[in-house]
């Protein structure tokens, strides 16, 4: 893959942890030695990792320790999570548990159901000993972390509707939080859970769209051939832990490109949400995408940091854009309200909120508001699987810098006539005139590319930025050895100099790349893991069976 650092950039400026010596520091942001707990690392999404035994001065020296090969040929967007050295991770119906310092299995449970038409699966969470995972009939499941034994199996959804669970949920506090996906299937809304971590048992409920109230109010067109569709999730949330708020991002309204169905705000469709992790309440939420008609999801899962001076919340979207959200004025340093955990349960509360601070572009953004119609094809850019998609942002707390992978590639739709547009349960609610082509009509691979980018998280500005030959979707993790991880649709797994931009280290593992790339400690090393793999209709690449390969220094 060809790759060109975009001159004009601001350089990173304070990054002084990649000059550190060779030792592995003691704890990770939630206090467990070199573990990576959660999808994007942490309970709060900051994708970063303290470990800096590998950095700058001996990247080059990182060579592949192990892997593991399984026999799935699936859409392996699976993260990673690494707990007392053991990795967990899913290839579609499929968990794994695999030594983390020798790649040898350690236990996998498989549970059969019909195949989806993407087959994709994003992970697991993990507490207190138990792993949890949704699947492609929309159940959830826990499973015994050491032992790899069922412990419960519960629906939250029904996939006869074209409902699914591909998310990777989040544990904290005996609770486990998951939503369904599917919010591009006629009639679906996003659903929010929280589950008791021990039984199943549904502790609370958000429905995305409301089933009454002002903001069901804002689905002007709302009728029974034309339901409120739209607002699910597929990727993970982040918490607070401090104010016990989670965060939610949510996907678009449906039907997709009809814009003229669905006038108005939507809510809570194309949104960051605020909820009372104990009660499922709204605190806050922001809709950084308004009046959407090109299947922008404000999907990625969000990262909840503190920058140099105020508390953020780092949002990126299928739009191509990455929004700096200011979390309460009035909040403690950690953010939210000035309240303890589980603060404004009575309703929207008014310490906690979510204001706007800015928003970048870190992809190409063109014809984005020329309206689509019945008459011709409208191409626009991003395009419907572009910006930034089930991956998302990482920061890195020393320098302040937030890091993002995206993808540049276009879409030209054609609309169906509104006269003859009719919806179909468990079919795909888009609008668009040629149901082969549900989501538009993609660039053919030769128009496309991928950023990896650098910003500031405190402003926005741009610190460094490179172009890439291919869509960048794999996930990207930074480090305290100053060094930035990620992997490309060549199958290479790359670092970055995370002051610089410059690639440091690359090598080939055999497939295209398109889910978790962490860091983690096993066996007294710190050690980077790749998920290999991604085989897709959307995805033109090959990725060949599911495999982890692991790197660490000799």
């Amino acid at each position: 893959m060809k790759y060109r650092l975009v001159a004009g950039f601001l350089m990173l400026a304070g990054c002084a942890a990649h000059r550190q010596p060779a030792a592995l520091s003691s704890t990770t942001s939630d206090g467990s030695l070199g573990d990576w707990v959660a999808y994007n690392g942490s309970l709060s999404g900051e994708r970063y990792s303290p470990l800096k035994q590998i950095n700058t001065s001996n990247v080059k020296r990182l060579a592949q320790a192990c892997s593991f090969d399984t026999q799935d040929t699936v859409s392996f967007e699976s993260g990673i999570v690494a707990v007392a050295g053991t990795l967990y991770f899913t290839a579609f119906n499929t968990t794994y548990a695999v030594d983390g310092a020798t790649c040898q299995l350690k236990w996998k449970f498989t549970r059969p159901e019909p195949a989806t038409p993407l087959k994709v699966n994003r992970g697991v969470g993990y507490s207190e000993g138990l792993i949890f995972r949704g699947t492609g009939d929309a159940h959830v499941l826990a499973i015994d972390a050491v032992t790899g034994k069922l412990r419960w199996d519960v629906a939250i959804g029904d996939p006869k509707k074209g409902e699914s669970v591909p998310m990777a949920p989040l544990a904290w506090n005996d609770l486990v939080f998951v939503g369904n996906a599917g919010g591009d299937i006629f009639g679906v809304t996003g659903r929010i859970y929280a589950l008791d971590a021990q039984t199943g048992r549904t502790v609370w409920q958000f429905n995305v769209v409301p089933d009454s109230g002002p903001a069901r109010a804002t689905w002007v067109k709302a009728s029974p051939q034309n339901p409120p569709t739209g607002g699910a999730t597929w990727t993970s949330y982040a918490l607070d832990e401090l104010t016990g708020t989670l965060y939610v991002t949510t996907g678009n309204p449906g039907p997709d490109f009809v814009l003229e169905l669905h006038p108005g705000d939507n809510l809570y469709t194309n949104a960051v949400l605020g909820l009372d992790a104990h009660t499922g309440k709204l605190k806050t939420y922001m809709q950084p995408i308004k009046h959407d008609f090109h299947d922008w999801d404000v999907s990625a899962g969000p990262a909840i940091i503190t920058s140099r001076s105020v508390p953020l919340l780092i949002a990126a979207a299928k739009d191509g854009m990455v929004y700096g959200i200011e979390r309460g004025r009035d909040g403690t340093p950690a953010g939210g309200g000035g309240g303890g955990g589980g603060g404004g349960r009575g309703g929207m509360s008014e310490t906690l909120s979510l204001e706007p601070r800015y928003e970048t572009a870190i992809t190409t953004r063109e014809n984005i508001t020329a309206p689509l119609s019945s008459d011709q094809w409208t191409r626009f850019c991003p395009g419907s699987q572009g910006g930034v998609e089930w991956n998302g942002p990482s920061y890195h707390r020393a320098s302040g810098t937030v890091f993002v992978n995206a993808i540049d590639w276009c879409t030209s739709v054609k609309l169906q006539s509104l006269d003859t547009l009719h919806g179909a349960p468990g079919q795909p609610w888009t609008g668009m005139d040629d149901p082969q082509l549900s989501f538009g009509r993609m660039d053919p691979p030769s128009q496309w590319k991928g950023w990896v980018t650098a910003l500031d998280a405190e402003t926005g500005a741009i610190r460094w930025k490179v172009q890439t030959s291919k869509p960048m979707v794999a996930g990207i993790t930074s480090t305290a050895g100053g060094l930035v991880f990620t992997g490309n649709l060549d199958g290479e797994v790359l670092a970055f100099d995370a002051m610089r931009g410059n690639i440091v280290w690359r090598h080939s593992a055999g497939g295209a790349i398109g889910g978790g790339v962490i860091a983690y400690e096993a066996g007294g090393k710190e050690r980077i893991a790749a998920a290999v793999g991604l085989n897709s209709p959307i995805w033109p690449v090959k990725g060949g069976p599911a495999r982890i390969v692991v790197y660490s220094l000799p």
